[in-house]
């Protein structure tokens, strides 16, 4: 027994004292993978600042094709904006030119309303008394005839006669003084040129006091109110073969 104590004791010494290229122990796989990690973390750590440069070239890159795309489409809508505005203004300026010539269209018809209305009144306010003046005239005709009929003033005449021949006259000088305050006014036709517009001719005839076209006498004389024609002469007029000579011209 105690020979195999000092054996055990003899064998524990020698292998202390054993030489030290025994083979040594072999890492276990968990150690293994713990050095590859830490390897390809260092070669990791080494290459990282190239990788950040890489990648801070293609975010610039990025932004700058970011800017240039934003900056086109800027472009873009700015000239269809550009565009639209050209198209708007033209639009609108037609639309004023259309509007302006409306405007004036309508602003000359309205004119034209107002000068008709005005004439209008300017005629009512002239001519209303055109029927009753057309009457009137008829009595200031037949006091012409009455005087007419009366003889010329003489010598020896009835003094009613005469009275009565100035009571004619004065009631004639009245009412055509009236009649001319209303615009009603006649017109002498005898021995004057006939003329179509206020003369009507009744007949014509030869005479060897009248020159040819000349009124010869006159049934009725001619009316005028406020410058129209109310009542046109009633004539004989000298035809074609009458040998008269004109009348003088009246000096002025």
């Amino acid at each position: 027994m105690l020979s195999n104590l000092w054996k055990r004791r003899a064998n524990r010494k020698a292998a202390r004292q054993a030489p030290s290229g025994r083979q040594a122990p072999q890492p276990s796989p968990n150690h293994q993978r713990d050095e590859t990690m830490s390897k390809h973390h260092h070669d990791h750590h080494h290459e990282h600042p190239s990788s950040q440069e890489e990648q801070a070239t293609q975010a610039a890159m990025a932004a700058a094709q970011a800017a240039q795309e934003a900056q086109n489409a800027a472009e873009g809508e700015a000239a269809g904006k550009a565009e639209d505005g050209g198209d708007r203004l033209q639009a609108l300026e037609a639309e004023v030119a259309s509007l302006k010539d409306r405007w004036m269209r309508s602003e000359a018809e309205m004119q034209n309303v107002r000068n008709r209305a005005a004439r209008e009144v300017s005629d009512a306010r002239q001519f209303a008394l055109q029927k009753f003046a057309g009457d009137i005239v008829e009595v200031a005709h037949s006091l012409q005839l009455g005087l007419a009929h009366i003889p010329p003033a003489h010598e020896g005449e009835d003094p009613a006669i005469g009275k009565l021949r100035e009571g004619f006259e004065s009631t004639e000088r009245a009412l055509l003084n009236i009649l001319k305050r209303h615009g009603i006014t006649r017109i002498e036709a005898e021995g004057q040129p006939f003329d179509p517009a206020i003369h009507e001719a009744m007949q014509e005839v030869p005479s060897d006091q009248h020159a040819p076209g000349h009124v010869v006498q006159a049934w009725t004389p001619a009316w005028m109110l406020n410058g129209r024609l109310l009542k046109p002469a009633k004539v004989i007029v000298a035809n074609d073969a009458s040998t008269g000579q004109p009348p003088a011209p009246k000096a002025d």
